[in-house]
């Protein structure tokens, strides 16, 4: 018996969620479209063979599939992101460690052979399916980097049902799957690297995987070495139980109508750095720089104007007051009248965990003291994103600029008054 990697993911994910609540929409073409219902990000394997593709612009395509019976979503993210959570909670359950990658994907540990391996991924995906409604595809090897490379098999083979046992798999599979697909196709490998190794005539998997380690570390980087390893059978990645912290965060949108006086643009500040604000909170860190910017539309006629302010903080936090004063200072940096904002945002970055150093007595923030920024989340995770905001971020009536989602369906899982009604 050994440690064996299972690499799980939502099967269309956002597609997925949309039929938990909606389950007319289960063998139908779905598709799920991107901010200000923009273009596909999402689509399910109907719509696939119709012929439409992710990037796809909506407006391009809207008329063919409505003539087709395509149904359009807009993209649920309360939705997305609680199913998203179900679905961690349920992995953790039968993991030794533990890895959420991605909003549908994560890295298990858990000591079996492999006979036990094949009946924990069949019991994974009936869990699953029956506690939280979702289809999964389960693959495991003894690497992460393998594990992922067995997606190819478990998603192309019908037979297998979703589930790829990589050792279990006949010799000949995975030789021509190692000969058969590019380096492009190994995951962390990315175009550069790509071009590099091609020109050292190495164009496969397989070719990769018989190259010394030394010499790609040489060549290299450690990172791309321990995936030869990798490739070779020997774990060289391990699980990141808890994700290294990001040296900035941004919190930047489109609005769905341009923006052209400072009360609006006010507004979006304040809301914009307060949702920074209860992000940061969330991930247990305080920022000491605050940049606030907001830009015109590349296809304007006019000349583009993309002002940006820069303020360094009185000390590291997270405070939602602090951050909301801090950003409105573009105010005095932007025109207003004849210029035409079609995006704003605000960044954090110099960040820190909280709680890395204590200020002395009387140089606290009186809000930070208080915990503001955490009732704000507190709130905001139980009733919703606009349901508490401080100033001109707590209006409760959405303003013409927010994002546009024409298309939402009922965020029947985190908001009370769209449960899903049923008629007996």
């Amino acid at each position: 018996m050994s440690n064996q990697i299972f690499h799980v993911d939502l099967n269309s994910c956002y597609v997925s969620c949309e039929r938990i609540l909606d389950p007319s929409l289960i063998g139908r073409p779905v598709i799920v479209l991107s901010n200000n219902d923009g273009c596909i990000v999402a689509l399910s394997h109907e719509a696939k063979a119709l012929g439409y593709e992710m990037g796809q612009p909506w407006f391009q395509v809207e008329v063919r599939a409505q003539a087709q019976g395509v149904i359009a979503r807009s993209s649920n993210y309360e939705l997305y992101g609680d199913i998203s959570r179900r679905v961690m909670n349920v992995l953790q359950e039968q993991a030794a460690a533990f890895e959420q990658y991605s909003i549908d994907e994560a890295f298990l540990t858990v000591p079996v052979d492999i006979q036990e391996a094949k009946l924990l991924a069949k019991t994974i995906k009936q869990q699953l399916a029956r506690r939280v409604g979702v289809p999964v595809c389960v693959r495991v090897a003894s690497t992460k980097t393998l594990a992922k490379l067995a997606n190819k098999t478990a998603k192309k083979v019908p037979t297998l049902q979703g589930i790829c046992i990589w050792e279990a798999l006949p010799e000949e599979r995975r030789t021509s799957l190692f000969t058969g697909l590019p380096v492009s196709e190994i995951w962390g490998v990315g175009s550069r690297t790509t071009a590099k190794l091609e020109k050292m005539g190495i164009t496969t998997i397989a070719d990769l995987a018989a190259t010394p380690p030394h010499i790609i570390r040489k060549r290299f980087n450690v990172v791309l070495m321990r995936t030869v390893l990798e490739l070779n059978g020997t774990s060289a990645i391990p699980l990141e139980q808890e994700r290294v912290f990001k040296d900035q965060l941004i919190y930047s949108r489109s609005f769905s109508t341009p923006i052209e006086t400072r009360a609006q643009m006010r507004q979006v500040l304040s809301i914009y750095a307060q949702r920074a604000a209860s992000r940061l909170h969330r991930n247990g860190q305080i920022a000491g720089l605050l940049t606030a910017f907001c830009g015109t539309s590349p296809f304007a006629d006019t000349q583009p104007y993309h002002p940006a302010v820069q303020i360094k903080l009185p000390g590291k936090t997270a405070d939602p007051v602090i951050f909301t004063r801090a950003a409105v200072q573009l105010l005095d940096r932007a025109d207003f009248g004849a210029v035409r904002y079609v995006r704003a945002g605000v960044m954090v970055s110099d960040l820190v965990p909280a709680g890395i150093s204590t200020p002395l007595d009387g140089l606290t923030y009186t809000h930070e003291s208080r915990d503001i920024a955490g009732l704000l989340g507190q709130v905001q995770d139980k009733c919703g994103a606009g349901s508490l905001g401080l100033g001109l971020a707590g209006f409760s009536a959405p303003a013409d600029w927010e994002m546009r989602r024409d298309m939402l369906s009922p965020r029947g899982t985190t908001h009370w008054e769209e449960l899903i009604k049923v008629k007996i």
